[in-house]
């Protein structure tokens, strides 16, 4: 029996969990004294995120940063899992699990090294274009779109697409 190739992989996935940094970001931040460092979304991410919402696909997002700005937008487009300030991504990820979590229904894509333990537990462990070499290595797929430049985009759309949720009604509004 031979195994499965990713996009038929794509079909048993429920659970998207993100990095932000280098995944949602190019890794470049504005930093300015006195406010929270200024980061930009790739806008097309973010409607693939609100439709994956509407789809009724989780989408779980673990970040060491902290800032509201991030919180805000990614409340904007309907995800209630927003999980700021994680030191241990591991930790919180098998909390996940303990509350119900299927990792065998679960991707996850980061690009760095403290995203790398949480990649390894789950069905689908992805990464950007401009992921580090060590992610890379362990991922199913690497997209072709680097950080902050349509990789989250890339990955649920092709998910989307192979469930049958891709252009439905509700991909016509925000």
């Amino acid at each position: 029996m031979s195994e499965l190739t990713y996009k038929e992989k794509l079909l048993g996935l429920r659970n998207f969990l993100f990095d932000v940094d280098g995944v949602f970001t190019d890794n470049r931040t504005i930093l300015i004294p006195g406010i929270d460092p200024v980061r930009t979304f790739y806008t097309r991410d973010a409607y693939a995120v609100q439709h994956a919402v509407k789809e009724g696909l989780r989408i779980i997002i673990i970040s060491g940063g902290r800032s509201q700005g991030v919180q805000d937008s990614f409340g904007r487009l309907g995800v209630k899992e927003v999980h700021l300030g994680t030191r241990n991504k591991l930790e919180l990820f098998e909390s996940l699990v303990a509350d119900g979590l299927d990792p065998a229904a679960s991707a996850y894509m980061g690009d760095d090294i403290p995203d790398l333990r949480v990649m390894e537990r789950v069905a689908f462990p992805c990464t950007p274009s401009d992921g580090a070499e060590e992610i890379k290595a362990i991922s199913t797929y690497v997209s072709r779109f680097p950080g902050g430049g349509g990789c989250v985009r890339d990955l649920l759309e092709q998910a989307l697409k192979v469930q049958g949720k891709w252009m439905t009604d509700g991909a016509h509004t925000w």
